[in-house]
Order: structure tokens, then sequence, then C-alpha cells
């Protein structure tokens, strides 16, 4: 079902919500975008161009939110603090962002006759179980309050769907990484931190061995299932693990980026493990391929690779390899 209403993107000034916000548009669709900009950035926004509608605020702010899904078809709900250790530093500030917020927006999508919400549910629900592949079926177990708050968010979906009849799907990004990920943040992905530090001259930080490993999901991937998931005729009331179905070692994607970059001579610096970190993840992608017809097309090295060379365009890499 093509959209013919406005598409709102919250937290569509930030990594995610910025590459579905510029798909959309690239799409032919009416786009307004609500970020408070405490993660997102202005220069995300820019990068996209085009006549977007952009409303600086906060998804807790339910005045605001009326206003911002008027005449909204569906929305894409990026916005969260998205990080393990800075939810273990700050419970509260991530449950406001991530719990509150989302059932404030449910509630104001309700009342506003919003079609469908696409909802950022994370892979951290399945937690540090020894079963691989993780699939739906799997008993959550979160082990920090960011995957906790993501959980129930899915929860508020699930019954906004079965109480309201208001279409909800929960995709369950693993590890998403590519172009406009901040690498300046500590709290940002391991992709961006490695490649910043790389191209910088430092040392790469991991924390523990090494040897734990990720399903590493390239963001162009990610956002065909966010654009499959609002128009599939048979996803609404579902969660969906949206990965890359492969999984490597942080040392083994630390080779990877030193081999791209050349710069093979730089050693990593292990520090202690980090709590809420899991050890292992990988997804099980069978309920995305049915669901969304989806597949993983942009794989592990042609991501990183252009993840690189947009790094050496950014604003980033000024001072760095223009110096």
């Amino acid at each position: 079902m093509p959209l013919t209403g406005t598409a709102l993107v919250t937290g569509g000034a930030g990594f995610i919500g910025s590459h579905i916000a510029a798909a959309l548009m690239a799409s032919g669709a009416r786009v307004r975008v609500l970020d408070d900009l405490s993660t997102g950035h202005r220069e995300n926004l820019d990068e996209i161009g085009g006549d977007l509608d952009f409303i600086e605020g906060s998804v807790a702010d339910e005045a605001l939110l009326n206003k911002a899904l008027d005449g909204v078809e569906v929305v894409f709900h990026e916005a969260a603090i998205p990080s393990v250790p800075r939810s273990v530093e700050a419970p509260r500030q991530t449950h406001v962002a991530s719990v509150d917020g989302t059932f404030s927006l449910l509630m104001a999508a309700r009342d506003n006759g919003v079609r469908r919400v696409v909802y950022a549910a994370s892979s951290s629900a399945y937690g540090d179980q020894p079963t691989l592949r993780k699939d739906e079926r799997m008993l959550p177990d979160p082990l920090s309050p960011y995957a906790v708050a993501k959980l129930v968010g899915e929860y508020y979906c699930q019954v906004f769907t079965r109480v309201y009849k208001m279409e909800t799907v929960s995709l369950r990004y693993f590890n998403v990484f590519g172009p406009r990920q901040d690498p300046g943040s500590q709290y940002s992905g391991v992709v961006s931190r490695f490649i910043s530090a790389l191209m910088s001259g430092e040392r790469p930080v991991i924390f523990g061995d090494g040897e734990q490993s990720r399903d590493f999901t390239y963001i162009d991937n990610v956002v065909a299932a966010n654009l499959s998931a609002a128009s599939s005729e048979v996803a609404s009331g579902k969660v969906i693990n949206v990965a890359n179905g492969e999984r490597i070692t942080l040392n083994q994607l630390l080779a990877e980026l030193k081999d791209l970059t050349g710069k093979q001579d730089v050693t990593a610096e292990y520090r202690e493990s980090r709590v809420g970190d899991v050890r292992h993840s990988l997804a099980d992608i069978t309920l995305a391929r049915l669901f969304l017809g989806y597949e993983s097309k942009i794989g592990l090295r042609e991501g990183l690779q252009r993840t690189i060379d947009w790094w050496k365009s950014s604003r980033f890499s000024i001072g760095v390899i223009r110096g």
C-alpha cells in the first residue's frame, strides 16, 4: 500500500531516522521530522535537502505531538537514546525517552487516526541467551535499562494493535551501521568508532577480549525493511528481526577495517567488558523474508567500504585526512 498521506519520522535527525526520511523523500512521499536534537544533528537533515518539514521538539510533548501528527498516515518511530552504556549510567533518562515517549506517541497516533506505526525495536531484548540464531519466538531476557525500555515499547505496540486496532510493526534492529553514524560520541556504534580511530591514527578501543560477535547490519537494509513494514499487508502486530544474518567477532571486524583502510599497523586497546553488553548476537531473518520480502542486499564488507568513503568526505575528517 503506497503512502498517500504524510510520513512522520520521530528522531529523524538521527542516524537511522535521517536515512529513512531521505528514502521517503526520494519515493515522493511528504515527510515530516520530529526531533529534539539531543542525539540527532541538523547536519543530517541538511544532507537530505528537499522540502522536508522539520519540527524541533520531543515526543514527550503531547501538544507538539498532536501538531506533528496532523494529517500523518504512517509514523516511523526512531526517537530514543540509543545506547546500552548510557542507559546504565542514566536509566531514568532512557526510560523517559523510550517508554514514556513511545506511550505518548502511540496515544497521540491513535487519537489522530494514524494508520500505522513502525517502531524501532532492538535485538537487545534477547539478552545474552546462548542459543544462536535469535528468533522472535524466544522469551526476552534484557540485560540493560535500554533493552527493557525498548522491549516495553514493543509490548505497547502490540497492545495498541490488539485493543485499539491501530496497525503497528516492531523491527528488532541488529547492530546497524553506516554513513551519518556519529563517531564522535563514546556511545556510538563500534563500526563508526573503529573507522574514526583508524583514520585519525588512534588505537581503536575494544571492551572485553574482542571475541564477542555481532550481526552487523548496513543502514540501507534497515531502511528497506522500514519501507516494507509501512506497506506490508501481513506485518501488522508482528515483531520482526532486521539483520544481515551473519556474525563476526570484533577482532575480525577490526581486521576487515584495517585491510580496507590500509592501517595494518594499528593495534587495539583492550579494556574491561561493559555492563549490559551481550557476548554473541546473530539473527534469524526468516520472518523478515516472510512478512517484509526482506533480503540483506548490502553485505558487511561493501557496507564497511561505503561507510569509510562517507567518513572521508564528512565533517569528522576535517583536520585529519585534509590537514
